[in-house]
């Protein structure tokens, strides 16, 4: 009897245990243009959520570098609870966490999170586009996971997009193949499609078309920046954010058709693939592997005359952006200041040396723009000049083309809050995200100055609870939802203020210190202080 006993209170604790741990869901069903679709509603959350939902056909085959086509309607009900295949890629940064279901060319596939009830309709959209330098990245990375935003009264979708040699390889037989007679760009056709979809779908998760806005990360930021100047996007969107990137020279610039396509040529040639045909014939495998063979990263965005007609200050200067409100900003340390020292120490010397040897001509403005007074100095000043020839100057440039060419409102912000420990000390953060196995024998790392790149995401999207590789405080949680709130503000109604955040004021056509808004433990608004930094850097780069 007391066996008994014992093996039904195990059962009981088994049972419990289950229950305490697990799925609180129900299966839910939908009608969307090519058929019904299955996916979960949370009793907890009340959340609903759908995820590897198709939104073009598999790009396989005779369809590989060619813009995603329609799907065929199915029968039946298609299940999407699992996240799809993530886009083929190798290991780039670290370990991203991902939670799809593999790797494929077959990648095409959304994600959905809606608090919508039965009567629920209009409700702003939001559209996240991942980072990873066009080279890495997943839609289903717990960091953009969609349902903190999804709680403020959201629909929020994150979508795959073709990546590396799969998503931006031009070559003349490809261009050959198209209307516009240019090729490249796949991954930004991709994200196009996706927006359709949202148009001829959002309503079915009580979202409204009208109300789209899109945001990204770094190379998804990037494409947030395209998607704006593109004519092929125009009517999809009413509302940006961008976080730390803009396709503007030296971030992933466009270049001539005329040269990718050479790229691309030259590619398939040194692969032994010269023709478009082979090309195709080969398995998911041998372009992959003929791809991480040639050691490339990527390959450029193209001004094809089709997605991309001009350079993005072009189209902003001529005021053929999309009018619609933009929120953009960077980090306040995007990437270290040994990226500009190359190893040598920080001293006013080694400094001055440096800026001399990238700034010949201006070498004297720049060291009054970047001040080196101290090794302390140094550092800081070191971090600020590679972060703003990294990604933040492209950022800034972004900013200022489309305050003074719409007007439509621009809020700028500098994210400042400095990451905590991480829980396990054998490890170390990476460039874009995850984490990465510390070498032994490496010097310990300096004390961070500032907010590195990437770092703000799980903050924005309020996911802080989902990335456990940090040893998140309550200063963590207090800017997260702070910045959580000021991002669902802009999506609901193109301005991030309201209830009791600090007030944060858009930037003005012409202001010479437009204002930014610090995101730190005590946000606040304040002038800009550094712009001249940026101001040099446009003559620089010559980003007329």
């Amino acid at each position: 009897m007391k066996k008994i006993v014992y093996l039904f209170g195990l059962l009981c604790l088994a049972n419990f245990s289950g229950m305490a741990q697990g799925n609180n869901a129900f299966a839910v069903q939908t009608t969307i243009e090519n058929g019904v679709i299955e996916g979960n509603y949370d009793t907890k959350s009340g959340i609903q959520t759908y995820f590897g939902v198709p939104f073009a056909k598999p790009p396989v085959g005779e369809l590989r570098w060619k813009a995603p086509q329609a799907l065929t309607n199915w029968s039946g009900v298609k299940e999407t609870k699992k996240f799809g295949a993530r886009p083929m890629q190798t290991i780039v940064f670290g370990d991203m966490n991902s939670r799809s279901n593999g790797v494929s060319e077959d990648c095409l596939y959304l994600n959905v999170w809606t608090p919508a009830k039965r009567n629920t309709k209009d409700l702003p959209v939001l559209v996240y586009f991942y980072g990873g330098g066009n080279v890495a990245g997943d839609a289903s990375e717990p960091r953009y996971d969609g349902e903190s935003m999804a709680k403020k009264g959201i629909v929020v979708i994150t979508c795959n997009y073709r990546l590396n040699v799969f998503g931006n390889f031009a070559h003349p037989e490809l261009s050959a193949e198209t209307s516009y007679k240019g090729s490249g760009n796949y991954g930004y056709f991709d994200q196009i499609a996706a927006l359709k979809w949202v148009q001829k779908n959002i309503a079915q998760f009580g979202g409204d078309p009208k109300k789209v806005t899109i945001a990204g990360e770094s190379a998804g930021s990037i494409a947030v920046s395209y998607q704006m100047a593109s004519p092929l996007s125009k009517g999809l969107i009413a509302g940006a954010i961008g976080e730390s990137g803009a396709g503007i020279n030296p971030t992933m610039a466009p270049v001539t058709l005329a040269e990718a396509e050479k790229q691309g040529a030259e590619f398939a040639k040194n692969a032994g693939v010269p023709t478009l045909k082979q090309l195709r014939a080969l398995s998911t495998r041998e372009v992959y592997e003929m791809y991480n063979e040639s050691r490339r990263f990527g390959f450029p965005v193209v001004i094809d005359g089709y997605f991309m007609p001009k350079t993005l200050p072009q189209i902003f200067g001529a005021k053929e952006q999309a009018q619609i409100p933009l929120l953009l900003g960077w980090n306040s340390a995007e990437i270290p200041g040994m990226a500009f020292m190359q190893g040598k120490p920080y001293t006013a010397e080694n400094f001055t040396a440096k800026v001399k040897e990238a700034y010949p001509t201006d070498f004297e403005e720049v060291l009054r723009l970047y001040p080196h007074g101290s090794d302390k100095e140094v550092e800081l000043s070191a971090t600020a000049l590679a972060s703003d020839r990294f990604i933040s100057y492209s950022t800034w440039k972004w900013f200022d083309l489309h305050r003074n060419n719409s007007s439509q409102p621009v809020y700028r912000y500098l994210y400042s809050k400095i990451r905590p420990d991480l829980v396990d000390n054998s490890m170390a953060s990476g460039l874009a995200g995850g984490t990465v196995k510390k070498d032994a024998n490496a010097p310990k790392p300096p004390t961070p100055v500032g907010a590195p790149h990437a770092c703000e995401i799980e903050y924005c999207m309020g996911n802080l609870h989902l990335v456990k590789e940090y040893a998140w405080t309550p200063d963590d949680y207090k800017v997260s939802d702070t910045m959580l709130n000021y991002f669902a503000n802009f999506i609901k109604t193109g301005n991030p203020n309201g209830g009791k955040l600090p007030e944060w004021t858009a930037a003005k056509t012409g202001d010479a210190t437009p204002p930014v808004m610090i995101i730190d433990t005590e946000s606040k608004t304040i002038k800009a202080s550094d712009d001249a930094r940026y101001e040099f850097l446009d003559k620089a780069f010559k980003n007329k």
